[in-house]
């Protein structure tokens, strides 16, 4: 079922902007599993760095009220998502997605900020690319952060960066994460200037918020 949504969602996305480019897709491991992370800026973003990193699948956190609605749960188990209880993660958040890149054919895509109006690191990335023993590739999205936005036409880039080496990284103490997260958060930002030196990223605006005027590429 995941090549089959793929599928349909490559014919969508075409059909409602054409205008999308995909930068650095042999950085991407062809041979094994590894850790894609990127800053979360919209909620289609995913969709885009599948499709890039196609024929790798993914498996994916997704937050446990969506599994609530049996028709949804039963097409996220099949695109290899498992639940996740943001406020109480709890052991299997790491757990999981470890015997995905150890047992299967997945890779994992992890968004470490968890949500698209913080940009804080949090050190779960590190821990599964650690324990799965695995690259991390970091990864960009720039281009309209709204589903109507893409109707627009305007560009749609996503850029992956080369593999961050964490092999120098003995203990995934406090310290050992600040540091894995330091050089994500470099990762990100060499690639958002790679893409559009002049690109600020500013969240879409939340309901019952002011509207406030967003740069999208």
């Amino acid at each position: 079922m995941y090549r089959v949504l793929l599928a349909v969602v490559r014919f969508l996305t075409f059909v409602i902007n054409t205008n999308s480019r995909y930068v650095g897709k042999d950085n991407l491991p062809k041979d094994k599993n590894y850790v894609l992370v990127s800053p979360h800026r919209t909620w289609f973003e995913p969709l885009y760095f599948a499709m890039g990193a196609w024929p790798k699948k993914f498996s994916f956190m997704a937050k446990k009220e969506l599994f609530k609605n049996p028709i949804l749960s039963y097409i996220l188990k099949k695109c290899h998502a498992f639940p996740v209880d943001r406020d109480n993660p709890g052991p299997s958040v790491i757990k999981t997605p470890v015997k995905a890149l150890k047992n299967t054919d997945l890779s994992v895509m992890i968004f470490p900020s968890g949500s698209r109006y913080s940009d804080e690191l949090k050190g779960g990335a590190a821990l599964i690319a650690k324990m799965g023993k695995v690259d991390i590739i970091p990864a960009v999205y720039q281009g309209p952060l709204t589903f109507g936005g893409l109707f627009t036409k305007r560009r749609v880039t996503v850029a992956y960066g080369t593999p961050i080496d964490i092999s120098d990284i003995k203990k995934m103490d406090k310290d050992g994460i600040a540091e894995v997260e330091r050089r994500m958060q470099e990762a990100f930002n060499q690639l958002d200037y790679q893409v559009n030196p002049d690109f600020v990223y500013v969240p879409p605006v939340k309901k019952n918020t002011k509207v406030t005027s967003v740069d999208e590429n």
